[in-house]
């Protein structure tokens, strides 16, 4: 059963002048237009486009922060209407993401207080998530102590913390350099495979999306992006991007692209 249902959903932004109205009408822009997809508890999925196609516009409305313009996002069938502990969101820039004032273990605990979780299980679970992440004997530092791939730690703990169901992951390893990059993606595997958390990932890196994920979405260029395909990876981890099956499958996806960049 789909732990998320997304039903012909739209985004459409500020209107423009259709040039093929002579009296001057206006039409809206759709981002997004009928999207539809299932993902089921415990996927780890990804969402594949160009820069600027609409992924990251997807995972804002599944999120809450964004309000959709028609159709429906159902998280554990029921509307998503604002965010919600339920879905932890990680992303791109720590630095803007994490509290720059508070240490590790502050910032992983930071939402435990808001829930005004008791002192005993908050640390027991702070010290569990840091655990998770690696971030063992730097629970004392601040943010501008520690390197780019240990922020994104603090935000995956952070986002941990909070036990949400799904993780929503917009290209949290987009800036990184390539070894600290494959050690993140590891890692991440690693976590998911011991949570069993759901986890949507977007990216436009065909070869992260294949590493990673069990399904991935490929969308179409925006305005009016779609979902072209979804694609299930069969190969099991950890996965060899070099094996016949997955280069296959890298040319496979990117044909996708090639036909796009032709329209």
């Amino acid at each position: 059963m789909a732990i998320i249902q997304i039903e012909n959903l739209s985004k459409t932004y500020a209107a423009v002048e259709n040039p093929r109205d002579k009296t001057g009408g206006k039409e809206p822009v759709y981002i997004l237009r009928d999207v539809n997809l299932g993902i089921a508890e415990g996927e780890f999925h990804i969402f594949l486009g160009w820069s600027g196609c609409g992924k990251s516009t997807l995972l804002n409305i599944i999120a809450g922060f964004i309000e959709k313009s028609s159709g429906r996002v159902l998280v554990d069938s029921r509307p998503v209407v604002k965010p919600g502990f339920d879905r932890g969101v990680v992303f791109q820039n720590a630095d803007s993401a994490i509290f720059s004032w508070l240490s590790v273990w502050k910032n992983v605990e930071y939402g435990l207080k808001i829930r005004k979780t008791p002192s005993a299980e908050r640390n027991n679970t702070v010290r569990r998530c840091i655990e998770l992440v690696g971030l063992e004997g730097h629970e004392k530092k601040l943010p501008k102590e520690l390197s780019g791939g240990m922020k994104q730690r603090v935000q995956i703990a952070r986002s941990m913390a909070n036990n949400p169901k799904i993780l929503l992951m917009d290209e949290p390893f987009g800036a990184l350099d390539a070894q600290t990059r494959k050690l993140m993606q590891n890692e991440l595997i690693k976590i998911w495979q011991e949570t069993s958390k759901t986890i949507l990932f977007v990216t436009h890196d065909i070869q992260e999306a294949v590493y990673l994920g069990q399904k991935i979405s490929i969308m179409s260029r925006s305005p009016n992006a779609r979902i072209m395909d979804t694609i299930t990876v069969g190969e099991p981890y950890p996965r060899n991007l070099s094996s016949p099956e997955n280069a296959a499958l890298i040319q496979r996806i990117q044909g996708f692209f090639d036909i796009e960049y032709t329209i």
